[in-house]
């Protein structure tokens, strides 16, 4: 067996307080544009498998417990205790919170005492922007307290993040040089005269802004990769590198051998080896070992990606070490690798490298 310390989920956001229902629970379970075709459930995914498989013990079921019967489970518990138990059978000891996801979930602080674990904030740039705009009459002010606020920031936090995936269905073409004052100054005007109409920052101009105001304050910044075109994140890599921040490139699942190829090629980029683990579920080992092919091991970061039901926490980490042991554990019972080294691996990519990139350690 493979030996971890426990894990830092270095790309988490809060679980939801309330009750939830069996369609509440699916509508959380995967990402989807709308609810499950009639007669069918979300239940029948490799996520909603890998719920079964790993979280009805938790909870003090049999694995692979019915959906009815688990949600029932879940229901003589309640949702803080559902949720207790579910974090901290995990093995999880830090997390790293995106505190930019609208809706009722845990903050930083609730999240950790639900966990007994230790637990961090990673600041979204586009909330953070709406939040100043919230408060700004004009566009000399929005300029000006948007830069105290990212400095303010950068203060207290782990980690920017920057939720947009430039080239991505839902992100625009990014131009990866920081953008000149007057454009600025022209793109925040427009953005405000829309806020009426409400929606997250998508100009492009701003959002460059944003991001280059990030890499000047020095913290690690989180980005998600999407699914659009490589070539629109692979520019701002080039552009920043030897500036002295270091990317941890998010999701990118099917794409994920893309964002190793980056950490591969680049010294400050580094991979995120979890969020795609369950989401894959029972294959969740051979995307690990797809990602252990190209990225240097001392640049891979686990995270659950987890959002809304705590299960996604917990899935996403134990899919993750049961991914890890089979895969290191396969190449050690071939002659490939010792035990170890398996394990010093192992240690870096479940801790030791978050742990070094997000300076968690320094006094």
């Amino acid at each position: 067996m493979i030996e971890t310390p426990p894990l830092v989920d270095q790309y988490c956001h809060g679980v939801l307080r309330t009750e939830l229902g069996l369609g509440t629970f699916e509508a959380q379970l995967i990402h989807s544009a709308g609810p499950p075709a009639a007669g069918t459930t979300f239940f029948d995914t490799q996520t909603g498998f890998a719920v079964r498989r790993w979280c009805p013990p938790l909870l003090g079921l049999e694995p692979h417990a019915a959906p009815a019967r688990y949600l029932a489970r879940r229901r003589e518990l309640g949702p803080a205790e559902s949720a207790r138990r579910l974090l901290r059978g995990s093995g999880t000891g830090v997390y790293l919170v995106d505190t930019g996801t609208a809706g009722d979930l845990t903050a930083p602080k609730e999240l950790a005492l639900a966990a007994d674990a230790e637990a961090l904030e990673t600041v979204r740039l586009e909330s953070l922007a709406e939040q100043v705009a919230d408060t700004s009459g004009t566009v000399t002010a929005f300029l000006a307290h948007l830069a105290e606020a990212v400095h303010h920031a950068a203060a207290g936090a782990a980690a920017f993040a920057c939720a947009t995936a430039p080239g991505g269905p839902d992100g625009p073409a990014l131009d990866p040089e920081p953008p000149a004052p007057g454009d600025v100054r022209g793109a925040a005007g427009r953005w405000l005269a829309g806020r009426a109409r409400g929606g997250p920052v998508r100009d492009p101009v701003l959002l460059r802004h944003l991001l280059w105001s990030a890499v000047a304050c020095g913290l690690p910044l989180q980005l998600h990769t999407g699914t659009g075109d490589p070539a629109a994140l692979t520019g701002f890599v080039r552009a920043t590198a030897g500036m002295g921040t270091r990317l941890v490139l998010l999701g990118g699942y099917p794409y994920h051998r893309h964002t190793a190829r980056l950490a591969q090629d680049y010294p400050h980029v580094y991979a995120d080896a979890g969020a795609g683990l369950a989401r894959t579920g029972a294959r969740a080992s051979a995307v690990l070992a797809e990602l252990l092919e190209l990225a240097p091991f001392g640049k891979l970061l686990f995270s659950s990606a987890g959002r809304g039901l705590p299960e996604l926490h917990a899935v996403g980490a134990l899919v993750f070490r049961d991914a890890l042991t089979r895969v290191l554990g396969g190449w050690v019972a071939e002659g490939s690798w010792s035990w170890r080294d398996a394990d010093r691996v192992a240690a870096m990519v479940a801790a030791g490298n978050a742990r070094r990139v997000y300076r968690l350690d320094r006094p």
